[in-house]
Formats: C-alpha cells, structure tokens, sequence
C-alpha cells in the first residue's frame, strides 16, 4: 500500500485499503475558517446538539479578518458563540492568520495524521506527511457530530522532480511550471506524491507550496514523505513528534501515473491571467507593466517567501507608482520577520503590510482590485474576478519575480540580475 492508503486503513479501522474503496475514517482534526457560518447551521440541521470532541475542531478567522462588513463581523460574532458554548477552546481569532499555517504552528498537523479543513488548499499540510483534504459545510459538520467522515480512497499519482535549478528559482516556479504541462485536471479526486533530488533539497516552507498548489490540478490530496526535515521543521515550532506515527509506502507498490521533471535548466514561471494553467516563461511576458504586487496568502506569506522579498528590496524603492502589498501568513511569521529585520527593510523600500490572514486573495479586502489593473501576485488563483474587478488581470509568480518586478514597477526576470 502507499502511506497514505496506510493512514486511511488505520484511520478506518481496517488493515488495508485500496484505490476506489469507501472507507468511514476517524477524524484527528476538523477545522472551520470564516467563510463557512453553513457549518453551524448545517450541525443544527443534522441534529448535532453538541460536538463529538471540543478538542479536535478548531476555528480560523483568516478569509475576513478584520471583519470588512457587518456580515463578517456578525458571522464571526455568531462562531465566537458556538466556540464558547460548544467548549472549543482552539479558535484562531482575528489577527492569527490563516487557517493551514495556524493549525501547523498549533502542533495539529504532522506525519499520519487525518485532518480535514472547509478550504480547498488543505492539500497543503500533505507536505508534513498528512492525509488533508478540504470538505464542505455538510460534512464538516458531519465530522463536528460524529468524528468521522466517509471517503473514496484516491488513487495515487506520483511527480518526480529532479535536478538543481539555477539561483532564483523557486518552488513556486517549478509546481507552476509542471501545471503548465499537466493542466488542471490532471489529478481529479486522486492524491498526489511529490518525489525527487529537488523535493528532498526544499525547505519546508517551500514543500508547503508544492503541496498547496496541487490541488489547482484537481488532487484531493497531496504527500511527501515525512523526512529530517519534517521533523526539525517541527522541532523547530516547539512541537513534539510524540503522537505522530509516519507510514511508508511499499516498494513493490503501483502508481496509478507517473511524471519526472528535470528543473536544471527551468527559468522563472508567470501564469497568465484567467487560468493557472496557462503558465509562459517571465522572459514571454517580460515589461508588462504592474499596478500591484502581492505576496502574502497561504501559498506565498512564509517567512521564507518574506526574506527573499527583503533581500532583493533591501536599500531599493518599490517603483513609484506601484502598490506593494505583504501579508504574513500568520501573527508567528509576522513576528520573526519583525524580529529579522525584513519588516523594517520592506516598509524603508516602500511596502504595506496588512493584518495575518487571506488578505486580497479572495476579493474581500486589503489590496481589492480595480477595473483594467494588472496584479502580480504570489497566490494560487488568477481567474477572472478572483481578487476584485473580473476586468483587472492578475498574474501568478514566485517571490523573486514579484521582488524584482516592484523595483521595476514590470515583470521582469530576476535571472537578469543573479
């Protein structure tokens, strides 16, 4: 079997599972962020009159945070009840961030562990060896009656990526530029693995990006497995190991497809406007010029993607002209990066940061776009009307890019200079 079908079995009480099968799963951990009051009202429907284990949910304030109408503020007002009520002590209030990177930070993430989320970039957490996915409100709320939730067992999928690519490139040019050549709808319903000398070599804050993105190719879920360092990774947020168990998958064990990819020689990846999949080299769509630069979200907001914006912006200016915005992913990252001294260099070149959280992403506030602007942004959706005016475009790209692109106030390679 392949670890994750592992984690399934154990989870469904089974000793093995395949591709295909229905499985009734234990639920570890069940989160609702602010975007999915249904949740509540849907638990009432069903009949829940309280929660299977107070412990194991946990609310997120990210997508509206601060509330930016009086139907958000009411919204949160209306979980706040049901937290207290309900005796669900893990709520992230506003200003903790956003719900993926919280529940890391939280010690409720980490290898084996079954974690369902009301957001589909929960494909994220796979990068810690977990099985993630992101559900509805009806099952969600499901999960909040009975600890449980039914699942089809996905087939597995496996991308390899190999070699060392030049300085400059990012994780987020290497997953746009395989859904460039695999396209959307690759991976519909099935899980995808991330293997490879380059997988091995990133960072955790990078594999997270790997994992987010896989589910703009349709995958229910994603996984690499857990390794040193996942764990120092952990170690590193004070977490614990004790309570998470890794599953390896057999060698003998059969993939339902395989890809490879050779990143040695790849240069900067720009999704276009309208589809994520649309990906060019940044030399194809080099000089367009920029109103707003983006990076935040749970795709681009780590420290990691905030120190290398600092670094190239370190003594330089945003380009007049051009609006920077930066948003933490979380009030943990924000600090270490006030504590580095990234905040303080970005704000001297001429950034704007905002609260923790989903920030523009969804449209909803901090950086909503107009008619006819053009957006360069380090999060994981470009469709048409996704972060405000369906006529403003908005452009999908690494850290780097977006920071040289903010001097020049247009996209621009980043390799030109390193």
């Amino acid at each position: 079997m392949h670890a994750i079908e592992k984690i399934l079995a154990v989870a469904s009480g089974k000793r093995e599972v395949s591709p295909g099968e229905i499985v009734f799963a234990r639920i570890d951990v069940a989160e609702v962020n602010d975007l999915y009051l249904q949740v509540i009202k849907s638990f009432i429907e069903i009949g829940g009159d309280r929660v299977y284990d107070p412990d194991r949910i946990v609310f997120v304030f990210d997508h509206y945070s601060p509330a930016p109408t009086i139907n958000s503020a009411e919204n949160h007002k209306k979980m706040r009840e049901f937290c207290r009520k309900s005796g669900i002590k893990n709520l992230f209030d506003v200003g903790e961030g956003i719900c993926h990177q919280v529940l890391i930070e939280g010690g409720f993430v980490g290898p084996g562990k079954v974690i369902v989320e009301t957001d589909s970039h929960t494909t994220t957490l796979g990068a810690l060896g977990a099985f993630a996915t992101g559900v509805g409100s009806t099952d969600l709320a499901l999960v909040m009656k009975t600890g449980k939730l039914w699942f089809k067992v996905p087939q597995v999928m496996r991308i390899k990526i190999s070699g060392k690519p030049v300085p400059g490139i990012m994780a987020k040019d290497v997953i746009l530029y395989i859904l460039g050549k695999l396209k959307q709808d690759i991976a519909i319903y099935k899980a995808i693995e991330f293997c490879g000398e380059f997988v091995e070599g990133l960072c955790m804050d990078e594999r997270l990006v790997l994992c987010n993105m896989a589910v703009e190719m349709g995958a229910k879920t994603a996984y690499i497995q857990p390794d040193s360092e996942t764990y120092n990774y952990l170690k590193g947020m004070g977490i614990s190991s004790d309570g998470f168990i890794e599953y390896k998958t057999d060698p003998d064990y059969e993939y339902a497809s395989y890809y490879e990819f050779d990143v040695s020689s790849l240069i900067p990846q720009v999704s276009l406007p309208g589809s994520v999949d649309n990906v060019v080299d940044v030399s194809s769509c080099e000089g367009v010029e920029i109103d707003q630069i983006f990076v935040g979200t749970c795709t681009g907001g780590r420290l990691n993607d905030i120190r290398v914006l600092s670094e190239v912006l370190d003594g330089n200016k945003v380009k007049d002209g051009v609006r920077l915005i930066v948003i933490p992913a979380s009030k943990r990252i924000f600090m270490e990066a006030l504590k580095r001294g990234y905040v303080e260099k970005l704000l001297n070149a001429g950034a704007i940061f905002a609260t923790p959280g989903c920030g523009p992403c969804l449209g909803a506030h901090a950086g909503v776009l107009a008619s006819g602007e053009r957006c360069l942004s380090t999060s994981s959706r470009n469709f048409p009307g996704r972060m405000g005016s369906v006529e403003a475009k908005i452009y999908l790209c690494s850290p780097m890019v977006a920071a040289f692109s903010a001097l020049y106030g247009r996209i621009t390679n980043p390799l030109r200079f390193l």
